[in-house]
């Protein structure tokens, strides 16, 4: 779920090919300066914002299960580890001083999502990458003949540890609802 690095002792191993289709829609991808995470008994959507142009936009929905996200947030978080060590702490962008925090219903009637976008893109694992001002996620799925990537979601650097803040709240909301069933909720016999 994250770019190549060395292990501790220092030498490098080899690590198996992986490629995945691109398809040409997703293949420059999407800016996003803020996120909503919401989660529910089998699945985790994340809604990735678009709040600098008009009309406001969800840019990218991805939809995955708990497994994931868990595995995405470790994933995120080693990355940041990997920013900090090369180029030290992301700056924050200031945040606007607003007490109350909009609700949902607020957030969606100001962000225009797109029909084609409403049932979101399924994923099964994340490629992270990041340069000094960006991280890029690589949301795709691993289906036959061969993996494809679904979405592809710029981050400002700065955000990126409030975001991977937001995914823990959010997976220890999810531990607290439905307990540690990461498959994705009770499994209920076929009638």
């Amino acid at each position: 779920m994250s770019e190549a690095t060395k292990p501790p002792g220092g030498s490098e191993k080899e690590q198996p090919h992986f490629s995945a289709r691109v398809p040409e829609k997703v293949a420059r991808g999407v800016y996003s300066s803020a996120q909503v995470v919401i989660d529910g008994p089998k699945d985790v959507m994340l809604d990735f914002l678009m709040g600098l142009t008009r009309p406001y936009s969800v840019v990218a929905r991805v939809i995955m299960v708990p497994q994931t996200l868990t595995e995405f947030a470790n994933a995120l978080e080693r990355n940041i580890d990997l920013y900090v060590q090369q180029y030290g702490q992301p700056q924050a962008p200031p945040q606007p001083a607003n007490p109350n925090r909009p609700t949902l219903e607020e957030i969606y009637e100001n962000f225009k999502l797109p029909e084609d976008m409403m049932a979101g893109t399924y994923t099964q694992a994340v490629l992270i990458g990041h340069s000094a001002t960006e991280f890029v996620f690589d949301f795709f799925s691993n289906f036959p003949p061969n993996p494809a990537v679904g979405a592809r979601v710029y981050l400002p650097a700065g955000i990126a540890p409030r975001f991977l803040n937001t995914l823990k709240q959010t997976l220890a909301r999810y531990q607290q609802r439905f307990g540690n069933n990461q498959s994705g909720g009770e499994q209920t016999p076929p009638t």
